[in-house]
C-alpha cells in the first residue's frame, strides 16, 4: 500500500512499527497526531473493535478518536483438529463435545484476540463445554496440535493450511461470512448450523478525529485506487487475505458493528486485560 500510495502522491509514505498492547500503542499514538491527513494508522480487530471492551484502561476511543478511511482486508480464521479427533466438520465436533468434552481444549492466539472470542461465540450459540487454552501466537499453538497436547486449534488459515493439506491436521471450517474465495473447499462456521456468523480478522485504515473531510476522502479514494491494483490484490491473496475496499461511512457503519459484537463476545468469555 505504501508504495502504490507514494507513487500516486508524489512523495514517499513511510511504515513505522509501533506495537504493543494488541495494537493499543499505535492507535494511541495516531489518534493524537495532528489531524493533517500525514499520521495515519492500520487498525485491526484488537485495536479498533475488540480492545475497548477488553481492556480496562484504554486511553483512546475507536469511535469517536478516529476519521476512518476504508477497510483493507480480512482473512478467515479456521476452526482445525487434529488428524486422530474422529470428526470432519464442525457439526461432528459439536456432538462429540456435547456427549463428552472431558478429553478436549482449544488453542488460540491468546486470551481476547478475535481467534479466542471467535470460538467462545461458537460455544455460547453451540450450548458446548470446551476449554480454552492460550497460545502466544499461532506457531505454539500449531506445534501442540500437531502434537496431541490439544485436539482442536482455531488460528489464521495460511498457519495450518500445509498441514491439513498433508492430512495432519483437519480444517472443519473458516470463520468468514462466505466461502473464502481462494479456499472455497473448506465450510464457513454459518453453514454448519449457525446461521448468520461471522467472525473473521480484519485491517483498515483510519486519520485522526478532525481530519478535514476533502482530505479524508482524498486519502480514502487514493487507497481504494491503490488496492485495485491487480499486482497488488495477488500479493495479499498470497498472504492469506483480500482486500475489502470501503468508503468511510460504510467503514464507520462496519467499525461500530464490530465493537458491538465483539463487546458480547468479552462478556461472554469472562476476558480481560488491565
Amino acid at each position: 500500500m505504501a508504495d502504490g500510495l507514494s507513487k500516486q502522491w508524489g512523495q514517499s509514505v513511510v511504515v513505522e512499527n509501533r506495537p504493543g498492547a494488541g495494537g493499543n500503542i499505535g492507535s494511541e499514538y495516531v489518534a493524537r497526531a495532528n489531524p493533517d491527513g500525514y499520521t495515519l494508522v492500520l487498525g485491526v480487530t484488537g485495536s479498533h473493535g475488540i480492545n475497548t471492551s477488553l481492556y480496562k484502561n484504554m486511553r483512546y476511543d475507536p469511535r469517536t478518536d478516529f476519521e476512518p478511511l476504508t477497510q483493507a482486508t480480512l482473512y478467515p480464521n479456521a476452526i482445525v483438529v487434529n488428524a486422530d479427533v474422529p470428526v470432519n466438520n464442525l457439526q461432528e465436533l459439536v456432538e462429540l463435545l456435547k456427549k463428552d468434552s472431558s478429553k478436549y481444549a482449544y488453542g488460540s492466539d491468546g486470551n481476547g484476540t478475535a481467534s479466542h472470542l471467535g470460538m467462545e461465540l461458537i460455544k455460547s450459540e453451540g450450548k458446548f463445554d470446551l476449554p480454552h487454552v492460550p497460545y502466544r501466537g499461532s506457531a505454539p499453538m500449531v506445534t501442540d496440535l500437531l502434537g496431541g497436547q490439544i485436539q482442536v486449534g482455531i488460528t489464521g488459515l495460511p498457519a495450518v493450511q500445509a498441514y491439513a493439506k498433508s492430512g495432519k491436521l483437519k480444517i472443519i471450517a473458516v470463520t468468514t461470512a462466505e466461502r473464502f474465495s481462494s479456499a472455497p473447499d473448506y465450510l464457513t462456521v454459518a453453514e454448519q448450523g449457525f446461521p448468520g456468523y461471522a467472525a473473521p480478522p480484519w485491517s483498515g485504515f483510519f486519520a485522526p478525529k478532525g481530519t478535514p473531510a476533502p482530505i479524508v476522502e482524498k486519502i480514502s479514494a487514493d487507497m481504494r485506487t491503490a488496492m485495485a491494483d491487480p499486482v497488488l490484490k495477488e500479493k495479499i491473496v498470497a498472504a492469506g487475505s483480500v482486500f475489502t475496499p470501503s468508503t468511510p461511512d460504510e467503514f464507520r457503519a462496519f467499525v461500530d458493528a464490530e465493537i458491538t459484537k465483539w463487546a458480547e463476545a468479552v462478556k461472554i468469555s469472562g476476558a480481560s486485560v488491565d
